[in-house]
């Protein structure tokens, strides 16, 4: 992706996740913004946005970060909002036996304590490869994976949810489901 594309898709994140107020923008709470409302706010911040520009960046992300949605006049990110009025309705779904959480070694010490905990986002967001883990982790600092039984949380009665961009979502991981 290019520098520009890389550039508006932080920018959306940051609007469509976190905060979209500073442009002036309002979402739904499903999390859905009149595409046209935000290119005129963007713009009022010197951004430049354009209808072509923000559905290439949608259908090429390699992450599946937003959605457009059927009739073509709003977008969302389609998870890891910090916003408490945001609240996409997903769907709950029985999760892989194993699913994997990318973190930094310098947070092992708390994750012990407490377990994942969602912190200032709704959700704790688990991967279902290593990969991926390995990917998210390296954004905090030295990477570390750590595996997740889920399916054991969920027989327990943990809810388990998967946003469009396959992206797994839990409210909490308590730290006896993190495998060694």
């Amino acid at each position: 992706m290019s520098k520009q594309y890389v550039e508006v898709s932080k920018f959306l994140s940051y609007v469509l996740r976190h905060q979209p107020e500073v442009i002036g923008l309002t979402l739904d709470n499903e999390g859905w913004a009149d595409i046209n409302t935000l290119i005129v706010c963007a713009e009022k911040e010197g951004k430049q946005l354009g209808l072509s520009l923000i559905k290439s960046v949608v259908e090429r992300s390699d992450k599946k970060r937003f959605a457009i949605s059927e009739d073509g006049l709003r977008i969302r990110a389609v998870q890891g909002h910090s916003l408490q009025q945001v609240d996409i309705n997903y769907k709950q779904q029985i999760p892989p036996e194993l699913l994997y959480h990318g973190t930094a070694t310098r947070f092992i010490d708390s994750i012990r304590e407490q377990g994942l905990m969602a912190g200032s986002r709704q959700y704790v967001h688990l991967s279902s490869n290593e990969a991926t883990a390995v990917a998210v982790g390296q954004r905090h600092g030295n990477p570390i994976v750590l595996k997740i039984k889920a399916l054991s949380m969920y027989e327990q009665g943990f809810k388990f949810y998967q946003a469009d961009n396959g992206v797994w979502l839990a409210k909490t991981v308590p730290f006896q489901f993190i495998c060694d």
